[in-house]
């Protein structure tokens, strides 16, 4: 039996507890509201601050630093007084802040010199300047935040002369990145360089934030003189201190930058020599150079990683990329040397006979077979090999619907568009759910189109206009829409169905019978709607035929008479791809890039070209009128396309 005088004492403790929960609930809830009410107070705050609407910035900013005391807001509180030219407002409130504090905090000296420096009082301000660093307590911390606040201010001397100090007081501190940071706003590019390359002799972890920090700097060097004091600088560093391999990681990265495929390849080598762990920057150098069409430079790097034999864990992929490359530059640079052909025939039949036919090489079974088809009309060989690659077990969908369409591909070569019709129909009940199943169909409408059933072709076309590929919406959208304007024109088709077999005869690689087409059909119907069309069509065929400065004229007719054409953005975009990769005008290429961007804005095209642009003006500049510095890079970078 349990007492009463227990019992009391058990109701008392459990009342005691309700109410400890109750002043806790009371307490959290009214947080809550506080750290609500703040959070709203501040973003509004901001959002004025932003808009430059200093007068509705500055009692909140004032309110939200009282009561989360963060520095940050106090800085835009003096900021907003400045802008509104309350000045003495300004210094009174710094000099109160200065007073709550027990140990003096220098950034808020450097707040005070820059609201004397706005009034033109120069010499209070830089002896406010002053004080700050005579201030700052032996910290690296301490150093970095008063450092900062000059940087934010814009004095790019007084934060080197902070770091400098910081360097001379704090044993062990080198403040190099900061440094380095300082003397980029300062326009000293020797001291920046100096400091980025005595950051890497301490520790080559630094090396990809140097790069960063490079790369960023580089884009703001206007007339290169960054580049040729960086080069200068690196070689230097490396002939004096052959031990610090970051130098040369540092300039390999730097010629990568600049494509000198050839310089970087050499340098990886060199190095790999001496460290024997290079073979992955060299793989991955050749993957670069390859996807910039630097189709030798590429084999060489392949090469070199074969050369380390068949124990190396790259030697498989080396191989592979290897006929990859060869088989790119083939079709690009060699396609009417059939020796050659016959040549890259034995390295597939070589290479897929150590490699295996498996999922990793069914790119080249692909490749292979397209050779054999289109380039030394063997047929029946291209579909034996296809026929191999559709025998590895457990392919995917899409796997088997890449090398069927390939099939299909050659049975359209072969003149039998009805077997190609079934095969493409077969991928695309098979490939619903993926892109590949949107890329057949447009195979599909474009053979109809090639037999003649125009409006059937059309009408598939105008069902892909709304795929989820942009490059396959667009070709579908482009063949759809020169269907439609051509087939009303005439009271016969006879000028489409021409084009159509011109079309035909260049997807089957026999770019003689089409030029030939091309040209009865300039002659036959000089003034017909399908003239930028044709000169389009001969641009492609010359590329093809390698002959790039014909092709280039074609093109330039297009881009200056038919610019408002369909095919407007696609001139101008082959235009600046032949200049890049095949004219060696790179400046121009640059050019014509800029140019897709104001031009064509809602192009296919416009993420590459934007891409490309950026690239090749870190080696050619813009030169931009005067007054005009900046306008459009912040324009390309503010722009959605």
């Amino acid at each position: 039996m349990r007492r009463a005088g227990t019992s009391n004492n058990y109701n008392h403790i459990r009342y005691f507890i309700v109410i400890l929960l109750l002043i806790f609930g009371v307490n959290n809830g009214f947080a809550q509201k506080k750290r609500s009410e703040l959070q709203t107070k501040s973003s509004l705050a901001i959002k004025y601050y932003n808009a430059k609407d200093y007068e509705k910035a500055m009692p909140l900013l004032k309110e939200v630093h009282k009561l989360s005391r963060n520095s940050t807001y106090f800085r835009y509180y003096i900021n907003s007084l400045v802008e509104l030219k309350r000045f003495d407002e300004a210094e009174t409130m710094i000099q109160g802040e200065i007073k709550k504090q027990k140990t003096p905090r220098p950034e808020y000296y450097v707040h005070w010199g820059r609201v004397l420096k706005v009034q033109k009082r120069n010499e209070e301000a830089e002896a406010k300047f002053k004080e700050a660093i005579d201030k700052i307590p032996a910290n690296k911390g301490s150093y970095l935040i008063t450092a900062n606040a000059f940087l934010t201010w814009g004095e790019y001397e007084y934060s080197k002369q902070t770091y400098q100090k910081g360097r001379e007081t704090l044993k062990g501190e080198e403040f190099n990145y900061e440094l380095a940071r300082a003397y980029l706003y300062l326009r000293d590019y020797d001291n920046m360089v100096e400091e980025y390359m005595n950051l890497l002799r301490q520790d080559e972890k630094h090396l990809s934030r140097v790069q960063s920090s490079l790369s960023s700097a580089m884009r703001l060097d206007i007339d290169n003189g960054l580049r040729d004091k960086f080069r200068g600088q690196v070689l230097r560093r490396i002939q004096a201190e052959p031990q610090v391999i970051g130098y040369n990681r540092l300039l390999i990265w730097f010629f990568l930058q600049e494509k000198k495929f050839s310089s970087a390849l050499r340098q990886s080598i060199a190095l790999d020599k001496r460290t024997g762990v290079e073979a992955g920057q060299i793989a991955q150098l050749g993957n670069m150079a390859l996807a910039n069409k630097e189709y030798t430079e590429a084999q060489k790097a392949y090469g070199y990683l074969m050369a380390q034999g068949t124990d190396s864990p790259f030697y498989r992929q080396a191989y592979s990329r290897n006929i990859h490359a060869s088989y790119l530059q083939y079709i690009n640079e060699f396609s009417d040397d059939e020796a050659k052909g016959k040549t890259l025939s034995e390295e597939f039949e070589a290479g897929l006979a150590y490699l295996k036919i498996g999922v990793a090489t069914l790119y080249l079974v692909r490749e292979y077979a397209h050779l054999e088809a289109f380039y030394l009309n063997n047929t029946e060989k291209a579909l034996a090999i296809l026929k191999e690659g559709l025998k590895v077990p457990q392919l995917k969908p899409e796997q088997i619907g890449v090398l069927k369409t390939e099939k299909a591909d050659i049975y359209v070569y072969a003149d039998d568009p009805w077997e190609a019709m079934l095969i493409y129909s077969q991928v695309i009940d098979a490939n619903k759910k993926n892109t590949l199943g949107d890329e057949v169909k447009l195979k599909k409408a474009r053979l109809g189109y090639y037999m003649g059933n125009f409006s059937w072709a059309k009408a598939q076309l105008d069902v892909l206009k709304a795929s989820t590929s942009k490059l396959t919406a667009n070709d579908a959208m482009e063949l759809s829409m020169m269907i439609g304007n051509n087939l009303n024109l005439d009271t016969t088709a006879v000028p489409l169905t021409m084009f159509a077999k011109a079309d035909l005869r260049f997807f089957q690689n026999k770019t003689e019978d089409a030029m030939a087409i091309l040209g009865l059909l300039e002659v036959t119907y000089p003034y017909h709607s399908l003239v930028d069309d044709i000169l389009f069509r001969k641009a492609k065929i010359e590329v093809d035929n390698q002959n790039y400065a014909l092709a280039a004229e074609y093109l330039i007719t297009i881009t200056t008479d038919f610019s408002y054409e369909l095919l407007g953005d696609d001139a101008l975009y082959m235009l600046a791809e032949l200049y890049h990769y095949n004219l060696d005008e790179k400046e121009k290429a640059k050019d014509l890039y800029k140019q897709m961007l104001s031009m064509y804005p809602g192009s296919v095209f416009i993420e590459e070209s934007r891409a490309k642009y950026r690239e090749l003006r870190k080696i050619y500049p813009d030169k931009e009128p005067e007054g005009t510095e900046g306008l459009f890079d912040r324009a390309i970078e503010n722009t959605e396309f």
